[in-house]
């Protein structure tokens, strides 16, 4: 995504500590009033946040590369409060039923890019799986996580939309390493620059996109990546209301809401809901 930032160690540091301080009691603040670096040892405390008498604890996993995951030590409310096992109201609120139309106007950071990418298909005449497989291709990147993004995504989808779309969204995450002149789809530059010219793929990398290659939606997936490469235009502004009817038709919209359907996938929608919640 054109989004990612690689910040440099002391970036992260010092946006840590701003964060950190601004949610942190003015007595603790008083108490560590030492350099950067030592207010920040301080505040490492402090990184599982109280609003009120509500304590907010963060999973471990989205702070794991800050901190060392094997040397923290688990922690619980301490006493006069409770823990959060509901909403955060840091967040907007979400339906009792939330729809997937509702989750890219609270929950999906760089939704323009998705938003983009499904325009581009759509313009380009492509079938309307394919513009919904672009709307959502990277739909773990922006509400999720990143890592091994695709097959997050992959899960997330397959109960709403058909085999063919949630498998192209998999799928996906290999091919836009390799090059189809078929469809002039090249190795992005992009990635030179993230990646170094010395980036190795990794072995299950190879063998997803060997698979994909003889398989039957191999050019369903090639086409996200050929409408991903091109949709990072932050001139353009697209609403996700061009898409309803795409989405009625091809998108299974459960009547008790995304996160509470009890499909295979509904708790990762409720994740995304209450992503802050203790338990």
């Amino acid at each position: 995504m054109s989004n990612v930032r690689h910040d440099d160690t002391d970036t992260v540091r010092s946006n840590a500590i701003a964060f950190s301080e601004a949610n942190a009691p003015a007595a603790l603040l008083s108490s560590h009033s030492g350099s950067p670096s030592e207010r920040a040892d301080a505040l490492e405390e402090h990184l599982i946040r109280r609003l009120d008498d509500v304590w907010i604890a963060k999973s471990i996993l989205y702070a794991s590369g800050d901190l060392d995951p094997s040397t923290v030590p688990s922690k619980v409310p301490p006493p006069g409060t409770r823990a959060l096992m509901g909403d955060d109201p840091r967040l907007k609120k979400m339906s009792d039923a939330p729809t997937l139309a509702e989750f890219f106007h609270k929950r999906l950071m760089s939704k323009a890019h998705l938003l983009q990418s499904a325009k581009l298909a759509l313009d380009s005449g492509h079938d309307e799986k394919v513009v919904l497989a672009c709307l959502l291709h990277d739909i773990a990147v922006c509400g999720l996580i990143r890592a091994d993004h695709g097959y997050w995504g992959e899960q997330l989808i397959a109960p709403y939309v058909s085999e063919e779309i949630s498998w192209a969204v998999r799928t996906h995450q290999a091919l836009r390493f390799f090059p189809d002149e078929s469809v002039g789809y090249e190795y992005p530059e992009s990635y030179v620059r993230w990646f170094g010219e010395d980036y190795e793929l990794e072995p299950y990398i190879h063998e997803e996109y060997r698979q994909a290659r003889k398989h039957r939606w191999y050019m369903t997936a090639r086409l996200i990546t050929l409408n991903d490469l091109y949709a990072f235009d932050p001139t353009v502004e697209v609403s996700i209301d061009i898409f309803t009817d795409i989405i009625g038709r091809h998108f299974k919209q459960p009547r008790e809401g995304l996160g509470f359907d009890g499909s295979p996938s509904a708790h990762m929608w409720r994740t995304m809901i209450r992503p802050t919640r203790f338990l």
